[in-house]
This record gives structure tokens, C-alpha cells and sequence, in this order.
């Protein structure tokens, strides 16, 4: 018995469907990213300057805890309590040892209501804490 006759010689051509929806997945994924990495930094909030400032990379999983000039608490462009941040900082210390931390304080903010944060941060072991600073000629 012949069984060559059913099988066909031809190829399969370049399938552009799946590569598409590659792209499109792409897409997606880096938008979704720059939405997140805009949610981390609150708008309106002028951090200070200093010589010694330089741009530092930044590090997987910082929380960054933005301070406005009145003394509020931004995570993730959400205003948060005090109480909801130290639970917060409690679970990322407990969950992530070296967890690093960025507050971003406006230049007009109250030494006491960064004190307050930085009180929060020792009081649940986490060590690792930054400050954003821009450089001098870097004002806009």
C-alpha cells in the first residue's frame, strides 16, 4: 500500500496571527508598566535640592512614601494614615529583609512630619531608607 499520497509536500507559510498578538501583548504589558511607575511619584511634589544629589538606579521592590507640604502620606498616589503605613511597612519588613524605602518629601514639608515617617521605619526594623533629592542645576 501507497500511504505517500495523503500527505501533502507543501510548507505551512509564516502564520502572522500569533505575532500579532505578541505584539499586542507587549503592548499592553508596557503600558501597564509606565502607569505603575507613574502611580509611585505623587504630582505637585517639589523634593529639595542638593549638590550631592546624583540619579541612583533604582532598586526592585522600593516602596517609595510620598510627604506634600502639608504633612499628608502618599503610597501609590493613594493618601494613606499613619496607622495603615506602619502596618504597611510592618508587612513589607516581615515579608522582604533589606527592603529598601524612598521618601520623596516636598521641599516644603515640616521636619516633623518626615520625622514621623522615619520613626515608623526604625520602629519596624527597616534600614534601608532614601531620601529624593534632585541636583542644583537639574531645577527646572
Amino acid at each position: 500500500m501507497n500511504f505517500k499520497k495523503k500527505i501533502s509536500d507543501t510548507t505551512p507559510g509564516f502564520q502572522m496571527a500569533p505575532m500579532i498578538d505578541i505584539i499586542f501583548i507587549l503592548l499592553i504589558h508596557f503600558m501597564i508598566a509606565t502607569i505603575f511607575a507613574q502611580w509611585e511619584n505623587k504630582l505637585g511634589i517639589t523634593v529639595p535640592t542638593a549638590d550631592s544629589g546624583a540619579r541612583i538606579e533604582r532598586q526592585q521592590g522600593e516602596l517609595i512614601i510620598n510627604i506634600d507640604s502639608e504633612g499628608r502620606i502618599y503610597v501609590n498616589s493613594l493618601e494613606k494614615s499613619l496607622e495603615y503605613l506602619e502596618t504597611l511597612l510592618a508587612q513589607v519588613a516581615d515579608t522582604f529583609i533589606d527592603q529598601p524605602v524612598v521618601i520623596r518629601a516636598d521641599m516644603n514639608t515640616r521636619h516633623k512630619d518626615v520625622i514621623k515617617v522615619l520613626d515608623l521605619c526604625t520602629k519596624v526594623e527597616i534600614r534601608h531608607v532614601n531620601f529624593a533629592t534632585i541636583k542644583a542645576e537639574d531645577e527646572p
